[in-house]
């Protein structure tokens, strides 16, 4: 057995808690690199994220594949296959699903070696480092600007230019504009050490979902700290997707113990079904709102015909950066989704109230932002730290845990005692 057992005293892994926490903060810390030390390029944002998954598979490797590893592997084995097979048919590379899923099998894994000691420092870091940054862009965006300049990181390294209408110094897409959903406590979306809304919007309900399946391992100041910044991004960032998701979790810590693991399966055909039906209600609606979203993907859904499904269309895939599910399925082809549908859907276990808390959140956050359109679920910057959090819980509770631990009672379903 492979897993790593739990005694009355834990060591802190630092090489896990060193990526984990880089995997959070790189960018900002390039951002920062590039006005204030040297210009960047797109180089070193991709060479940042293949050291960083080198320095994963490193761990992974000096502490050895196991039988429970079987399924991310199989997964990523698989997502070769189809990568290869779509490179050659289209007679162009394409890296994008294939890197999506190198960061989930590199974190589930080296989620499994990680104690509840590490977990807890790797979130409390990065909760913290978030809430600094964010408190200090809410006090004085300036400040917040001379530190990173947004703008200016993204022109380098993306290309994306600033917008004309602002000479502030923020991305474009944090600027926000005129009838967008906002509390009206900040003049644009905050975006933290992220330099973008969509991505704190998503640490928001990454957070969400550690608290819903962990806060009862957790102590009284990670609960106070987690739920605050929580509470402080919602409040800043408009966003109303992981507003209807921290509601619902809310509820969720409650009833997800009761509902059946079966229900992550139906999870993803259920929200593209209540998808059509929003759209056969209103299919006039447009614009960045939550029905005209769902409209742009049901559409884009529609206009998928067999070339596109077997991954014959490839030069489209990146047009459809807005439509998650269609964005998978053009390109990594309709078997490419099918897998990243099961592995979200059947891998987190489902013995414990917490993995079901856990296995629910996460089902619910995954399918339902593919609908409105975030492909940025897939992004180190929050997929990293959430795949830690599955791999994690699923062999520290339950029967696999107590196999790791030479427990003698198979049926047993218990936390760990010791943290």
């Amino acid at each position: 057995m492979g897993a790593p057992t739990e005694g009355t005293k834990q060591n802190v892994d630092y090489g896990i808690v060193a990526i984990g926490v880089l995997s959070v903060t790189y960018n900002a810390i390039l951002a920062f690199i590039n006005h204030n030390i040297m210009p960047l390029t797109s180089a070193p944002v991709a060479m940042s994220e293949m050291v960083l998954l080198g320095f994963s598979f490193l761990l992974i490797l000096k502490k050895g594949i196991y039988e429970e590893d079987l399924a991310p592997l199989g997964y990523l084995l698989l997502t070769v296959v189809l990568t290869i097979y779509v490179m050659a048919v289209n007679r162009s590379v394409y890296l994008d699903h294939l890197r999506n899923v190198l960061i989930i099998f590199a974190f589930v894994v080296l989620g499994r070696w990680t104690n509840a000691r590490t977990l807890k420092l790797v979130f409390r870091t990065c909760c913290l480092t978030v809430l600094a940054i964010l408190i200090c862009e809410i006090v004085s965006v300036h400040a917040y600007v001379a530190l990173f300049h947004p703008a200016e990181y993204f022109q380098n390294t993306r290309g994306v230019a600033p917008a004309t209408y602002s000479d502030l110094g923020l991305f474009r897409g944090a600027l926000g504009f005129e009838g967008r959903f906002s509390f009206g406590l900040i003049d644009h979306r905050s975006s933290s050490i992220f330099l973008e809304q969509v991505s704190l919007a998503n640490f928001c309900g990454v957070i969400v979902i550690y608290l819903v399946s962990f806060s009862n391992r957790l102590g009284m100041f990670d609960r106070i700290a987690l739920t605050g910044t929580a509470m402080l991004i919602l409040a800043t960032n408009d966003t109303r997707t992981m507003l209807i998701f921290s509601i619902v979790s809310l509820a969720g810590y409650f009833v997800y113990p009761w509902i059946p693991k079966v229900f992550d399966f139906l999870m993803m055909p259920l929200i593209i079904l209540a998808g059509f039906v929003i759209h056969l209600l209103d299919p006039n609606k447009t614009g960045d709102n939550f029905v005209g979203r769902i409209n742009v993907t049901v559409n884009h859904i529609m206009g998928m015909d067999l070339p596109a499904a077997i991954g014959l269309s490839l030069d489209r895939a990146t047009t459809f950066v807005d439509s998650g599910y269609v964005y998978i399925a053009y390109g990594a082809t309709i078997f490419g989704l099918i897998l990243f549908w099961l592995f979200v859907a059947l891998y987190p276990a489902g013995e414990t109230a917490n993995q079901r808390r856990l296995s629910h959140a996460l089902s619910l956050f995954m399918f339902l932002n593919l609908m409105i359109g975030s492909t940025a679920i897939f992004s180190m910057k929050t997929a990293g730290i959430l795949w830690l959090l599955v791999g994690h819980l699923k062999f520290s509770e339950g029967r696999l845990a107590m196999r790791s631990r030479g427990a003698v009672e198979p049926n047993q379903s218990t936390a760990t005692a010791a943290e």
